[in-house]
């Protein structure tokens, strides 16, 4: 089974097209969303838009919950500010983001072995919290016994990786971080997400058998960056994209 995850898609349209792009050539059997598709960008309502139309099981972002209690006026739709972004999305997005869990999990059986997948936004704890690289190793390996998770997918740090982790003698655990579509962290401006392979050979007991792939989409860099100088979003927001080039 192939399933492609991404996450951090941040209004970023023209990085969220070129993903969908190329991930409809991989043929992927799911597809999940780990939450953030809005702020940032000016696009907010065409990605929700285009996630519902497509169905792809989402989960809420940090970003996504601002959308909670915030009153929209002409002014706030005019005036430059970061909560532009958020102010853009229209009430029947807002009502499907607050709506999102926060945590997704699959169980595979594989003979008399289960393989756990939990995929959430930050962390299994908490939308907010950073599930970095150089993490503890000791406290990630707790976090992951309290979910009782083999595989734990994450974004929110916009930073890609996939760490295997011995948790006992023999058995290995599984972090990936999908990195960002939209906005990503790691010096290279290209959109990132993740195809992963489950076939009946993937086992907790050989750390080769999960095979992860991180994707890079090149995109029409120009027109995010268009998208947020003319607007009322702060111009520090594209002068990432601008330096990341």
């Amino acid at each position: 089974m192939k399933i492609a995850l991404f996450s951090d898609v941040h209004a970023n349209l023209p990085a969220f097209k070129a993903m969908l792009e190329d991930l409809d050539k991989q043929g992927p059997d799911a597809v999940y969303c780990l939450g953030d598709l809005v702020g940032y960008n000016v696009w907010p309502n065409e990605v929700i838009a285009e996630i519902r139309r497509r169905g792809i099981a989402t989960l809420a972002g940090n970003h996504d919950l601002k959308v909670e209690n915030l009153i929209t006026t002409p002014q706030s739709l005019s005036e430059p500010s970061k909560k532009y972004a958020y102010h853009l999305v229209e009430q029947h997005h807002r009502d499907y983001l607050l709506t999102l869990p926060a945590h997704i999990r699959l169980e595979f059986k594989q003979g008399s072995e289960k393989l756990n997948v939990i995929m959430a936004h930050g962390s299994t704890r908490s939308v907010d919290e950073y599930t970095l690289f150089d993490t503890e190793e000791k406290q990630v390996l707790k976090m992951m016994e309290e979910a009782n998770a083999d595989l734990l997918f994450v974004g929110h740090s916009h930073k890609p990786y996939h760490r295997i982790m011995e948790s006992s003698v023999g058995v290995f655990k599984h972090v990936i971080n999908l990195g960002s579509v939209g906005k990503p962290k790691d010096g290279d401006v290209r959109g990132c997400y993740v195809l992963l392979t489950i076939d009946k050979s993937s086992s907790v007991l050989d750390p080769e058998s999960i095979k992860v792939e991180f994707r890079r989409v090149a995109y029409d860099l120009d027109k995010a960056i268009k998208g947020i100088l003319e607007s009322p979003l702060p111009d520090e927001f594209a002068q990432v994209l601008i330096e990341a080039r």
